[in-house]
Parts: structure tokens; sequence; C-alpha cells
């Protein structure tokens, strides 16, 4: 756990409400992005990183953490957004069930090609759409938000998201290097 997790999160528990932005801000966009990989909406995936914070919050989950928090908000993601799936697609089980079980045994992310993978991850965002590529540079390296990337381009919010999903499902394949260069 980084200095700057524990920090907040000694500051979250000492009754600094916000530390808790600063959490929300921090791990928002890695776990939407994360929730995107097992699942093909990135409305959806929001909805589920939503809900997480709402829980930690009101039911103060955080309360309860004695080392690091993103493993935990990683795996509540990845768990939460399989039984929305789920629940979505209840007439599938035996085969959403078999998907779950593939998608389980993969559960760390590889480090050790990180850079490899960076540079490939490089070269299919520069192979992206021209709307699609500036959107998620802007939010992803720049780290900007949807307001101010609708700003930044003279699009609506709407559109913003629109081509920003539409540049993760096209990299569906690099998400882990995403995730990666987020918490950067």
């Amino acid at each position: 756990m980084s200095s700057r997790d524990l920090m907040l999160l000694e500051k979250l528990k000492g009754g600094d409400d916000t530390a808790f932005k600063e959490i929300f801000n921090l791990y928002y966009m890695p776990l939407c992005v994360y929730s995107l990989k097992y699942c093909d909406s990135f409305q959806i995936a929001e909805d589920v990183v939503q809900e997480l914070f709402v829980k930690l919050w009101d039911e103060k989950i955080y309360m309860k953490f004695e080392g690091a928090m993103a493993p935990y908000l990683f795996k509540a993601i990845k768990n939460n957004t399989f039984q929305l799936m789920k629940r979505r697609l209840k007439y599938q089980f035996e085969e959403i069930d078999h998907h779950v079980s593939v998608l389980m045994e993969e559960d760390n992310l590889d480090t050790s090609s990180f850079e490899e993978n960076k540079m490939k991850l490089y070269k299919e965002i520069e192979a992206l759409p021209e709307k699609s590529k500036e959107v998620f540079k802007a939010i992803v390296l720049q780290n900007m938000k949807y307001k101010e990337t609708a700003e930044y381009l003279g699009v609506s919010v709407n559109t913003v998201k629109t081509h920003y999903s539409r540049a993760l499902k096209q990299l569906r394949g690099s998400l882990d290097v995403i995730i990666m260069l987020l918490l950067v």
C-alpha cells in the first residue's frame, strides 16, 4: 500500500471526510476500467463502482481496513460486476458460471512485462478513431474529468462518455495496462 493510501485511510478513519473524496478520485476511473473487463458497458461499470463507494461510505467499511485498500476495492468490483451480470442474464446461468470461473483464474495483473505491454497499448491508442483517441488521451493520459474533456474538445459530456466507452471496448485486451497507467 502506498504511503498516500495509508495517509488517506488514516485521515478517513479520523473523521476527515475530504479523504473519502480523494480516495474516490484516485480509484474511480481505474475501478471503472477494471469492471469493464468483466462487462460490456461502461455505464454498467460506472454503476457498479458508484454502488461500491456508496456502500463503503454508508456502512463505513473503511474502518475495518488494516492494510491495503486497493486489493479489497478491485476484488469487490470484480465480484459485484459478476453478480450484476448474473442477475441481468439470469437465463444463461451455465454459460456465465463457466465464464466467471475462467475470469476468476486470471485474478492477478501481470506487471513483469508492463513496459512491453505499455508500448503495445500506445500503438493501439494511435490506431483508434480520431475523436475516441482524443477523448481517451485526455481522460487517461492527462487525467482530465469528463466535463473538462468536454469543454476542452468542445463537445457534450455524453459525447465524451460515448467516445471513451468505444475506446475502452477497442482496447479491451489492454485493460490491465490501462489500470496500471491510471494508478501510476
